[in-house]
């Protein structure tokens, strides 16, 4: 399993640390299923990011600030063998989730984009929402389709695969 995930703070803080505005971006591969562990991460943060925001973002990717199985990031840290170190570097990232279009770039590392699913036949959008109640990633997400390219040391490369896009409210418990 491969994945790219990407996340901007429109609003929030890790303690007394504000992160309004910041973003990051997350490649992550595993050789198998990822609940069979083994994978590999490589983080890149927002190079906005002062020292204790960096800190504080790669805390909260950590996983260990949250409770056991609250937050996607709490899950993955138990099946990710090898964190890359971190990049900084600027993100361009939009998104409409409505419309599910959006992109986002890391010059020199990744560029992905997200479009609607299309009906195989007639070409239309194909809309398709999931809604988890007690969902550990999102509570709510539009679903779509999605391309990746990334190098480094977690390369991605694929196209018209599942992507999906939410608006997270997140905290040590979990997603609200």
């Amino acid at each position: 399993c491969r994945a790219m995930t990407a996340q901007r703070i429109d609003e929030g803080h890790f303690g007394d640390v504000k992160l309004d505005g910041l973003g990051w971006v997350g490649m992550f591969a595993w050789p198998g299923p990822i609940h069979e562990g083994k994978g590999q991460a490589f983080v890149v943060v927002d190079e906005r990011a002062d020292e204790a925001q960096r800190n504080a973002i790669l805390t909260i990717l950590s996983g260990g600030e949250t409770e056991p199985g609250a937050t996607i990031f709490n899950v993955f840290s138990n099946v990710i063998d090898t964190m890359h170190p971190p990049a900084f570097a600027p993100i361009a990232f939009d998104l409409d989730i409505d419309k599910r279009v959006g992109s986002v770039r890391v010059e020199g590392m990744i560029e992905t984009a997200i479009e609607p699913i299309r009906n195989p036949v007639t070409g239309d959008e194909h809309r398709a929402r999931v809604v988890l109640p007690n969902g550990f990633e999102y509570r709510e997400a539009e679903y779509a389709s999605g391309r990746t390219q990334a190098d480094g040391p977690v390369s991605l490369g694929f196209g018209g695969t599942h992507a999906h896009v939410a608006m997270l409210d997140l905290s040590t418990r979990g997603a609200a």
